[in-house]
């Protein structure tokens, strides 16, 4: 038996060093008698024999070692019994596992519940055991490897009763680890079992939740990634890879590198014939290898010049182009018979992310700049992979307008990335801040100092992540520091395995302005603000401001629309909620500086008017919200133009939460949308019209590759009864690729005008058609922000606007007809006509439109083309929301219609089924 790096690790030479002296195998020992066998309590995995092929193993039995006295040995022997263990998903954490099998019964999202998940069961090691099998051997020299990933924290790993592995060298969540048991495994049934080490992200460099959300009881000790079964032969294929160069600015060409490492793996020297093909491009070449040798072998358009490709399909983000993907197939033969086979999809682009004048990293995509514009993407807590629901937010992205997530630590399977290429999603991944990641850079934050052993299983990780994520054209960066940068030595260690691997995108020192001694300048920052602050905040060009790239800021608190909080907190939890912000919220953070709502509250309350009961308290969250996110996106979008200074990326914090929060999110846990969602839709538009908080300026915003022209702009201020005191128009053009135009200017003061007051803003083209609609509740007297007490996380506002004169508008009929088409693909389509009808002259503001089930259950996910809409009257608007059927839990749909002064009514949508 023989242990090697995982793959793309054996190229690089940058993985821990696993190979153990046979002298360290422990001797496969007179074990206990294994237990009668019980029926199975994980599946039994069929390895698939083909050269080349990777199965996953299918699933576990787990059991806290504290309950297990029998042996190592005797656990990774075929036909143990392990009665009374926990059934585990092939990637499952240890309380993920038990919270599906219901060990726990309370639900954990719900009030206080995680709390009675007692921390202690989680400080001992779990075992996680599985069985495969292997069929008879079809070559003399067939091989089988473990590969694996994904632990947390560190594991031993046996296989048949022998020790493979110890916890000192199978540590990190990204180190990757392939484990030759050739010499171990049986024709038949196979087992293999990992002592799982509790994980401590302070200590350990793997994964924690840092202020985000209150940590999992079992810090998500536990198995995240497939271990892989993989089967090969006399050789074997390795770190198979293309590097691609595409000819700018014209796009017509792409040189195509492949390169891959062909091992032998007999004591006798070969002669292996590597082959490979990217469509109808073939190519090979004969290798010799002296006994057990590694070679590299590449291909490039100096040997095969049809790696040169005329006219490429190019990759591009959403909204800029298509998402075309190549796909290399390798294969290493053996005196005419297959030995081992790799594959690799990739995309052809180009990154650049160089300095602007002022510092600010500027990113662009096959040479056209863009402004980054997106949020922090946070993973189920308790680390579970549902594809569905990981492609339902992915959606939401799109949905928003926005083209990028970062991933800071939790950087997700390989699905994930799959899914970014394909969506046209942009990710930023990178390590995570105040732990152990951190923790010889961090001064007094969270995180012990490193060891010599750290040093190794970062560095090997840095290879692994590099590696596995390099051909992804999602993946446009990698962020080796998050609020601090890595020393000389780790920056060296991380650059060298980048280079290694032939990583082809933009390295960054960290996510804040600190640099690093050799990337120098990260071109980032991290200046807040996490808290609430006016939307005017944003347009000064300081602090948080919309100038440069700020890497991680929001207007803090996200309160969830009702139907959520009714599902997340208990009664006496909701009355807290909108009667005392100054008291600890279990379900915002476990940080004291974010434990409370008490600037949200002091701000809602001062700006709007004391909360009158929870309903009161949530309507005026979603505008509060809805106004915050709006101008934090407007902002950054209006000055990405700019000559001087100019906003060059933003990355809201956070997207999402991986749990029930009042904490940083555009979307909550069940992917509700409320004000936040809303808010961030509306500034994401294409083609937008916008109101500037700083300089009372309407700018049209083009996000369009091609210029929009015969574009007519029209402002109305009102009062909040509905009065029109002042309207303007003005023809505008605006350049395309994120140029701006401003259409005109408001006055100062405007007479009729004095504290509260509506500003309704139409962009129509050329034949008269409203392309955008904005419509913003404004005061005569500002938010005033006190600079001078800017801390990391906010600026004190010592001053609110006043905005309780909407208290007093009146009622505001809104009638409803929707019709709902239901298709053959199990998705529907429901269209709401929206009329504001009846008496009175205040418009309708902030309707709200749910599709919900017979039950009253909002129907999520849902995408709406516009929501959360404001009418005057006499107006209408058509709006759509398409999901899946099957959503509707077998009833008809109905429509939830509500507003800020619109009173709430529900009427069933007329069924229509559409026949395929």
């Amino acid at each position: 038996m023989s242990l090697r790096p995982a793959a793309p690790l054996a190229v690089t030479g940058l993985l821990l060093s696993l190979a153990l002296p046979a002298s360290a195998l422990p001797a496969h020992a007179t074990a206990p008698a294994p237990r009668p066998a019980a029926p199975p309590v994980a599946p039994v995995t069929r390895a698939a024999p083909a050269p080349g092929a990777a199965t996953p193993l299918s699933g576990y039995a787990i059991q806290s070692s504290a309950e297990v006295s029998d042996t190592p040995e005797a656990i990774s022997t075929p036909g143990y019994g392990a009665e009374g263990w926990h059934p585990a998903a092939a990637r499952s954490t240890v309380l993920a596992a038990l919270l599906a099998d219901g060990t726990y019964k309370d639900d954990p999202f719900y009030s206080t519940n995680m709390k009675k998940i007692a921390a202690k069961d989680f400080s001992v090691p779990w075992w996680y055991r599985s069985d495969f099998t292997v069929g008879k051997a079809k070559h003399p020299e067939t091989r089988t490897y473990l590969d694996f990933s994904g632990v947390l924290s560190a594991a031993d790993v046996y296989v048949n009763g022998k020790r493979a592995a110890g916890a000192d060298q199978v540590a990190g969540a990204y180190t990757r680890h392939e484990l030759d048991i050739t010499s171990l495994v049986r024709k038949g049934v196979n087992s293999v079992a990992l002592k799982v080490r509790p994980n401590n992200p302070d200590k350990n460099l793997t994964m924690g939740w840092v202020d985000w959300l209150q940590p999992p009881p079992d810090a998500n000790m536990g198995l995240v990634r497939d271990v892989l079964v993989r089967r090969g032969g006399p050789v074997a294929l390795r770190d198979a890879h293309v590097s691609t160069k595409l000819a700018l600015p014209g796009m017509g060409s792409a040189d195509l590198t492949v390169k891959a490492t062909a091992r032998n793996e007999t004591a006798a020297p070969l002669t292996t014939t590597v082959s490979g093909a990217i469509g109808p491009v073939r190519f090979g070449k004969r290798v010799t290898l002296a006994a057990h040798e590694s070679r590299a072998v590449s291909f490039s358009p100096a040997d095969t010049p049809r790696l040169r490709l005329a006219h490429p399909k190019v990759w591009w983000p959403a909204g800029m182009g298509g998402q075309p993907l190549y796909r290399l197939g390798l294969t290493a033969a053996v005196d005419g018979r297959t030995a081992d086979t790799a594959h690799e999809e990739f995309g052809i682009r180009d990154v650049k992310a160089p300095l602007d004048p002022a510092g600010a990293r500027r990113y662009s995509v096959n040479g056209r700049p863009l402004l980054i514009k997106g949020g922090g993407w946070l993973s189920d807590i308790f680390l579970r992979w549902d594809p569905r629901y990981v492609k339902d937010r992915l959606k939401y992205v799109t949905d928003l307008g926005l083209n990028t997530v970062r991933l800071e630590g939790h950087i997700e399977p390989d699905e994930f990335f799959e899914l970014t290429d394909r969506m046209g999603i942009l990710t930023l991944p990178g390590w995570e801040c105040c732990g152990k990641w951190e923790g010889d850079n961090n001064g007094d934050e969270p995180g012990e100092k490193w060891t010599e052993a750290d040093h190794r299983v970062a560095k090997a990780s840095m290879a692994a992540e590099a590696a596995r994520l390099r051909g992804h054209p999602s993946v446009i960066s990698f962020l080796i520091g998050s609020d601090f940068a890595p020393g000389a030595r780790t920056e060296k260690d991380y650059l060298d395995a980048l280079k290694a691997a032939d990583w082809p995108n933009p390295v960054v020192s960290s996510a804040s302005k600190r640099p690093s001694p050799v990337l120098g300048a990260s071109g980032m920052k991290m200046t807040g603000p996490y808290d609430w602050v006016p939307p005017n905040y944003w347009y000064a060009k300081r602090e948080g401001g919309a100038t440069g790239f700020n890497s991680e800021t929001s207007a803090g608190p996200s309160v969830p629309t009702l139907d959520t909080l009714k599902r997340m907190l208990s009664p006496a939890e909701l009355r807290t909620l909108w009667k005392d912000p100054s008291a600890r919220q279990y379900h915002r953070s476990p940080s004291t500086t974010f434990g409370d709502l008490k600037l949200y509250g002091n701000a809602l309350a001062g700006r709007y008017g004391r909360p009158k009961g929870l309903d009161d308290y949530v309507r005026k969250a979603q505008l509060t919200q809805y106004e915050a996110v709006r101008a934090e996106f407007e902002a950054y979008g209006r000055n990405a133009s700019d000559r001087s200074k100019p906003s060059t990326g933003l990355i809201y914090w956070l997207l999402n939460s991986g749990w029930t929060s009042l904490h940083w999110q555009l979307f909550d846990r069940y992917l509700d949308q409320g004000g936040a969602y809303f808010g961030a839709k509306k500034a994401g538009e294409p083609l937008h019209i916008q109101y500037s908080y700083d300089d009372r300026s309407v700018v049209v915003v083009n996000q369009r590759h091609t210029a929009a022209a015969g574009l007519r702009a029209q402002v109305g201020l009102y009062t909040p009864d509905g009065r029109r005191k002042l309207v303007r128009e003005a023809a505008v053009t605006a350049p395309g690729d994120g140029g701006k135009a401003t259409a005109l200017t408001l006055p100062a003061r405007v007479p009729g005008l004095k504290g509260t007051y509506l500003a309704k803003l139409r962009l129509t083209d050329a034949r008269g058609r409203e392309v955008s609609r904005n419509v913003y509740w404004l005061s005569t007297k500002p938010d005033v922000l006190d600079w001078s007490r800017t801390d990391w996380y906010y600026t004190p506002t010592t001053s609110y606007a006043d905005l309780t004169g909407l208290a007093s508008m009146g009622r505001a009929r809104v009638v409803s007809k929707s019709r709902t088409d239901q298709g053959p693909d199990g998705t529907s389509t429901t269209t709401v006509t929206l009329r504001r009808t009846g008496g009175g002259s205040a418009p309708a503001l902030m309707t709200d439109v749910h599709v919900v089930d017979a039950a009253g259950r909002p129907v999520l996910p849902v995408r709406w083309t516009d929501n959360q809409v404001s009418l005057w009257p006499g107006e209408s608007v058509t709006v759509t929301a398409s999901y899946r059927t099957a959503d509707l839990h077998g009833s008809a749909p109905s429509v939830r219609v509500s507003g800020w002064n619109t009173p709430q009514s529900t009427a069933r949508s007329v069924l229509r089924t559409r026949k395929g």
